[in-house]
Order: structure tokens, then C-alpha cells, then sequence
């Protein structure tokens, strides 16, 4: 059977629980199985890519899938499927658990391609053959609504983020240890604050996820790409701010300008824009949440995706 041959496992499309793609079936998430001997497990050797659903429609796939095969190629994977097929079997996947998505909330929809297991010994041995697996999760309204209400508390750690020199973080790649580091510190002094890491040189590059902007004299500014890992909400963000001609700037960021800035926030998938109110307990501009800036950007956003983001949020305190 080819990957992109898909079959059901015996099943009805599962009313009681969620679908994920795996290796050219679809089977029950709980049933979803993969080797304690997959690279991916066993070296983080993998790649994914992640958009989401606005109202159960599904939010720039064929961008985020550009992005996820320039990480395929970076990584030497091959996924045996096209970039086509993968959209194929991303939509198939989203519409089979659509009717388990609750009211009001929406999915993150993410694919995924490890190296494979690795067969020592019999047929094929010393041969690796990529598992692929694409799947549906509910996204953390609920968790996560406080911050349109109160303002992202941004800690930095001391850990840096890895330098391009060492591995690019243009790729999104299972090895999330080093931004894993910096969450861990920043948590165990304010578990409610996210963490943005500087990179080696001391500028602001990004945190688990996301991707970080200020405002400086109307400008709308974010880190240079070389550094940080381009998100598609990023990309976004810039095109909407050109859009209402504001001035757009990547930028080197460091500590003094994140502390005068007029307004900061950060981008990510679940995200899009959530205001920033502080940054290492300094109150980010006057502390108006959002500010004026980033509540036109998050009007935008809502009217490009047809939902009010931050209304969405709101909505599951």
C-alpha cells in the first residue's frame, strides 16, 4: 500500500473519538501507534507543520505546507507523498472529526514525517521508512483566554535560542529542547508568563511557537528571519500592517527597544495576535490592552478569517 492510499481500520468515521492519518490509514487516535524505535521518538529527527480552522475552515493550508516541505527538504526527508496529496489527506482528515468539534472552539491541524524505524535485522534491514501522520486537536481557548483579556506576561530566560550556525530555526523541526529550556525556567518563576528567547547576540528572536513584535514610533517591527522561524501568522501580521500603511521593519530587537516600545505582542497559529502588556515586569507602553496599533491589526486578522479573534477567547473564560 502506498502512503497516500488511505483506509479505514475497520471503522465508521469514529462519532465517539477523533481520526488521525497514520502510514495511509486512518485510524482512531487512541489507536495511533508508532515504534519506540521511530527516530522521531528516539532523536527528535522529525518535521511538522501546524495551521488551524476559523469557524471550521481551515486557514492558509497551501502556505503552511510550502513551508512544511522547505522543512522536509532542509531535514533530507522524503514523505513519498506530494505536496498535493498532503492537502488531500489533510482535508480528509479535518472533515472525518469536524462533527467532534465543539461549539465555539476550533482545530489545530498539524502533519507530521519522522525518519522512521530503523529494521536491524530480517527483509530491509539497515532501511528507514518515514512514518507519516496527520492530525486534529482541539485548540486551548480556555487555558489561554486571560491573555486577551489581561495582557501576555514575556519573561526572558537566560537560555538562547540555537544559532543558525548550529541548526536553522527556519525549520520546523521535532527539536523543540532549546525553546523547551527557556520555557521551563521562565515557568518556574511565573507560571502564567510566556518566554521569548534572545539569540546569541542579545536581540529578541522568539518563544515556543511564536513569534514576537513591537511597536516603535508607528512602526510595526519583528525579528529578521535568519533567526527565528518564519510563522505563517508573521507573514500575516506584515501583510495586513502594509495593508493599513503602516510602516513594517525586520529588525535586530534588543532589550531597550522591547522595553520603550509603544506596544508589543506575539503571533502564532492559535494565537494570531495576542497583546503583550510586559516584558520582564516592565509595563509595555502606557499597558493598555490591546493597544491602538494592535487592536487594528487584530480587527484585520479577525475580518481576513471571518471571526473575531479575541471575541473567541473571551468567550471560554
Amino acid at each position: 500500500m502506498q502512503q497516500g492510499d488511505i483506509q479505514n481500520r475497520g471503522h465508521e468515521p469514529m462519532a465517539e473519538e477523533r481520526v488521525v492519518y497514520l502510514n495511509g490509514e486512518l485510524v482512531p487516535n487512541s489507536q495511533a501507534k508508532i515504534s519506540i524505535h521511530d527516530y522521531g521518538f528516539l532523536m527528535g529527527d522529525a518535521v511538522f507543520d501546524t495551521t488551524r480552522t476559523f469557524a471550521r475552515q481551515i486557514f492558509k493550508l497551501h502556505e503552511h505546507l510550502d513551508r512544511f516541505y522547505r522543512s522536509l527538504k532542509y531535514m533530507r526527508l522524503d514523505p513519498g507523498l506530494s505536496k498535493s496529496e498532503m492537502a488531500e489527506l489533510t482535508m480528509q482528515v479535518l472533515e472525518t472529526n469536524l462533527p467532534l468539534l465543539q461549539e465555539k472552539s476550533d482545530y489545530w491541524v498539524t502533519q507530521r514525517v519522522t525518519r522512521g524505524e530503523r529494521v536491524y535485522d530480517g527483509p530491509g534491514a539497515g532501511e528507514l521508512k518515514p512514518t507519516v501522520l496527520i492530525e486534529c486537536q482541539p485548540l486551548p481557548f480556555a487555558a489561554r483566554a486571560k491573555y486577551y483579556r489581561d495582557g501576555l506576561p514575556v519573561v526572558i530566560p537566560s537560555v538562547r535560542r540555537t544559532p543558525p550556525e548550529s541548526m536553522s530555526p527556519r525549520a520546523k523541526v521535532h527539536n523543540y529542547i532549546n525553546l523547551v529550556q527557556g520555557e521551563l525556567e521562565v515557568k518556574a518563576q511565573n507560571p502564567d508568563a510566556w518566554a521569548i528567547l534572545l539569540d546569541v547576540n542579545g536581540n529578541i528572536a522568539e518563544g515556543m511557537g511564536s513569534n514576537f513584535f513591537i511597536v516603535k514610533e508607528g512602526a510595526v517591527v519583528t525579528p529578521r528571519d535568519q533567526y527565528v522561524l518564519g510563522g505563517i501568522s508573521r507573514e500575516t501580521v506584515l501583510e495586513l500592517a502594509a495593508q493599513l500603511q503602516f510602516e513594517t521593519k525586520e529588525a535586530d530587537i534588543d532589550l531597550f527597544d522591547a522595553y520603550t516600545a509603544e506596544e508589543a505582542f506575539v503571533t502564532s497559529t492559535s494565537f494570531c495576535i495576542c497583546p503583550v502588556v510586559s516584558i520582564n515586569g516592565s509595563t509595555v507602553g502606557e499597558g493598555h490592552i490591546p493597544g491602538p496599533v494592535t487592536s487594528r491589526l487584530l480587527q484585520a486578522y479577525s475580518e481576513l478569517v471571518g471571526l473575531d479573534i479575541r471575541e473567541q477567547y473571551l468567550s471560554h473564560l
